[in-house]
C-alpha cells in the first residue's frame, strides 16, 4: 500500500513539474518592457482601514511615477486610527489625490470590495488600477505596465510583487505559499488564451473602464474575501484577454510582518479557496500530507524501493520549488531547507481559519463580522 501511494504521488509531482517548468517560461518580466506615450488617463484606487502605519510611504512612492496623466482616489474604509488624517494630508500636498471616506458598510458587502467600488464610482480614468494601501512602486512601474498592457491588447494585466519579508522563517513561508499556490492554481494558465482559469493579485489589477464595467464591477464579488482573485477570473469568465506577468524590481509588499501575522492573516482567505466546505478541507489536509510530508519520513524507511521513490519525491518537489521561488521571489534558495516546516505551519493555518470560521460563525477581518451563511450564499 505504501509503495502504492508513493508511486502516485511520484507521479503526480512529475505531472506537476512538467506543467510548473512549461508555465514559468510562459510568464514575461514587465521589468523589460520599453516605456510607451501617453495613451489615456489611469485612475488608481487604494481603499484602506486601519493602515496608518503603511499608507504614506505607499502612496508617496507612487507619486514618483513618470507616468503623467494619473490621478489617486484613496478610500478610507471606516478607519478607527490616523488613516484618513494621512490621506487628507497628502491630498493637500497633490492636487492628483482624492479622498473619498466612508462610515457604513452596507449590508451585503465586504468592506475592501465595497471601499474599491465606491472608489471606482468616484474615479474618471480610462484605466483602472486596484491596489493595495501597502505597496511600494518604483517610478516606471505605471509606464511600463501600460506599454504591456496596450501593445498586448489586454482587457486585465495583474503583475506579481516582490514580496519582503524580515526574518528566514517568514522568508520560508512565503516561498512555501507561492509554491503551493501556484502548483493549486497554476497562475500561468491565465495567460493561456483557451484557459478558463484566471488570476488577481490585490498588488496590482488594471483594467480599463469598459471591461471592469462587463465583467460587473466590485458588485459581481462583493462577498468574496478573495476579491483579487476573483476579479481575474471573471475577466476570463467573460472571455477577455489577460495577462499575469512578474515586477519584481518595480513592485514591492510587505506580505506580513511576522511569521504570526502572516498565519492569522489567511483566516480570511485559506477557507474562503476551499469554498467554504469542510469535506474540502479534509481532503486538503490529507492530500498535502500525504504528497509533501510523508515523502520525507518514507525516505528514512526500510524497504529500498519506497527509499528511492520518497528521493524522487523530493527531487521533483526541490525541481519545482526552487525555479518557482527564483522566478517569483528575491529570497535566497536556502529556504528550501524549511519546507517540511513550512508544510505543518500551512496545515496548521487552514485548520486553525477552518475552525476559527466555525466558531465564530463567519470570518472577522479588520473589526468586521461577516457571516458565514452570507459568504456561502456568494459561492458560484
Amino acid at each position: 500500500m505504501l509503495t502504492a501511494i508513493l508511486l502516485l504521488v511520484a507521479l503526480f509531482w512529475l505531472v506537476i513539474a512538467i506543467d510548473t517548468w512549461k508555465g514559468l517560461r510562459e510568464l514575461p518580466t514587465l521589468d523589460n518592457e520599453p516605456p510607451t506615450a501617453i495613451v489615456g488617463k489611469i485612475s488608481v484606487i487604494v481603499a484602506a482601514r486601519n493602515e496608518a502605519h503603511t499608507i504614506e510611504k505607499s502612496i508617496r512612492s507612487q507619486l514618483q511615477q513618470t507616468y503623467q496623466s494619473i490621478e489617486w482616489i484613496l478610500v478610507n474604509d471606516r478607519s478607527t486610527d490616523g488613516t484618513g488624517i494621512i490621506m487628507e494630508k497628502l491630498a493637500r500636498l497633490d492636487s492628483r489625490i482624492h479622498v473619498l471616506h466612508i462610515d457604513n458598510l452596507p449590508a451585503g458587502w465586504l468592506g475592501k470590495n465595497h471601499a474599491l467600488y465606491r472608489g471606482y464610482m468616484q474615479s474618471s480614468g480610462s484605466l483602472l488600477v486596484f491596489t493595495d494601501a501597502d505597496v511600494h512602486y518604483e517610478p516606471d512601474l505605471l509606464t511600463k505596465a501600460v506599454a504591456f498592457f496596450t501593445r498586448q491588447k489586454l482587457h486585465h494585466l495583474t503583475l506579481s510583487p516582490s514580496l519582503e519579508a524580515r526574518s528566514f522563517l517568514l522568508k520560508g513561508f512565503i516561498a512555501y505559499f507561492l509554491f503551493g499556490f501556484s502548483y493549486y492554481k497554476r497562475p500561468w494558465s491565465a495567460n493561456r488564451e483557451h484557459s478558463k482559469t484566471g488570476i488577481g493579485i490585490g498588488a496590482f489589477n488594471m483594467l480599463d473602464r469598459k471591461t471592469y464595467k462587463i465583467i460587473g464591477t466590485h458588485q459581481a464579488i462583493r462577498m468574496r474575501p478573495d476579491d483579487d482573485l476573483q476579479l481575474g477570473m471573471l475577466v476570463k469568465k467573460h472571455r477577455l484577454k489577460q495577462r499575469l506577468a512578474t515586477a519584481l524590481p518595480l513592485l514591492k509588499v510587505e506580505w506580513y510582518p511576522s511569521l504570526h501575522e502572516a498565519v492569522k492573516g489567511l483566516e480570511k482567505n485559506t477557507f474562503a479557496g476551499l469554498h467554504y466546505r469542510y469535506s474540502m478541507v479534509l481532503f486538503a489536509i490529507f492530500g498535502v500530507f500525504i504528497s509533501q510530508l510523508l515523502p520525507f519520513f518514507t525516505l528514512w524507511h526500510g524497504d529500498p524501493f519506497n527509499q528511492l521513490l520518497s528521493a524522487i519525491i523530493i527531487v521533483l518537489i526541490i525541481s519545482i520549488y526552487y525555479p518557482l521561488t527564483k522566478k517569483m521571489t528575491s529570497f535566497l534558495s536556502w529556504h528550501i531547507l524549511l519546507f517540511p516546516l513550512s508544510v505543518l505551519l500551512f496545515l496548521y493555518a487552514i485548520t486553525r481559519a477552518t475552525v476559527l470560521t466555525f466558531l465564530r460563525g463567519g470570518i472577522q477581518w479588520r473589526g468586521t463580522h461577516y457571516p458565514l451563511k452570507e459568504l456561502k450564499k456568494r459561492i458560484k
